[in-house]
């Protein structure tokens, strides 16, 4: 016969053994819940948009904007800056916790095209720890800043485990036209499948907080869907 207390000792390793393994099963990598819950989506409307927001976050205008994308049910994608994610973490966890993309901007903004491979790699895996302390994993797409890209800087962002993602639709919202210029130059251009490039830092972007309301409701009229991209 074996012992009581040799059985109890038995019974509660195989316990500590169990929940271990279910500890972490419970903690799934960040990168792989995003990839397998949200990369297909677009394929499962016939009409889509992708909302793009560059340059932040900012405390003002990036909260704002993320107030009204969670009113509409909208997920967007934030091109942030190393810098400012640094500066502002709680916003990059909020946009997180909200279900949109955080994807990479730089740490600065600077025009990669004329830069060292050095300051290059730098300025993109600063930015890419920087992130990954809030939202848990390593984004995937890479925003040239002012859109500058050639074949150097897409052979650099691919060594560095990136896609370049740009835009389709350009309203200038940065130049501050006007908040109905802005609603106007997005729903004039937008097709299924559209990019649609805004801000919501490096400036004064109250126009775009402002047009965003009419863009979002506008197009759920029209039938689109929003999407969140991911560079899977």
């Amino acid at each position: 016969m074996i012992p009581r207390w040799q059985v109890r000792i038995t019974i509660v390793g195989l316990s500590l053994v169990l929940a271990a393994g279910l500890s972490a099963a419970a903690k799934p990598d960040q990168q792989a819940v995003h990839t397998a819950t949200m990369a297909p989506q677009a394929a499962t409307a016939s009409k889509y948009v992708y909302l793009t927001f560059d340059d932040g976050p900012h405390p003002q205008y990036t909260a704002q904007v993320l107030a009204i994308l969670r009113k509409y049910g909208v997920r967007a994608t934030f091109f942030e800056l190393g810098r400012n994610a640094a500066r502002y973490p709680y916003l990059t966890r909020r946009a997180d916790l909200y279900g949109h993309s955080v994807q990479n901007h730089t740490w600065s903004h600077p025009d990669l095209r004329k830069v060292s491979w050095a300051t290059f790699k730098s300025q993109v895996q600063s930015t890419d720890r920087t992130l990954r302390a809030q939202t848990g994993y390593t984004p995937r797409c890479l925003r040239p800043p002012y859109g500058a890209t050639n074949s150097v800087v897409s052979r650099r962002a691919a060594a560095l485990g990136k896609k370049v993602k740009l835009w389709s639709v350009d309203p200038r919202d940065w130049s501050r036209p006007g908040t109905s210029v802005i609603v106007r130059r997005v729903l004039a251009s937008v097709r299924s499948g559209s990019v649609v490039l805004m801000h919501d830092g490096g400036g004064n972007r109250s126009q775009t907080v402002a047009a965003l309301p009419t863009i979002l409701r506008t197009l759920k009229a029209r039938g689109y869907t929003f999407y969140p991209i991911w560079c899977t």
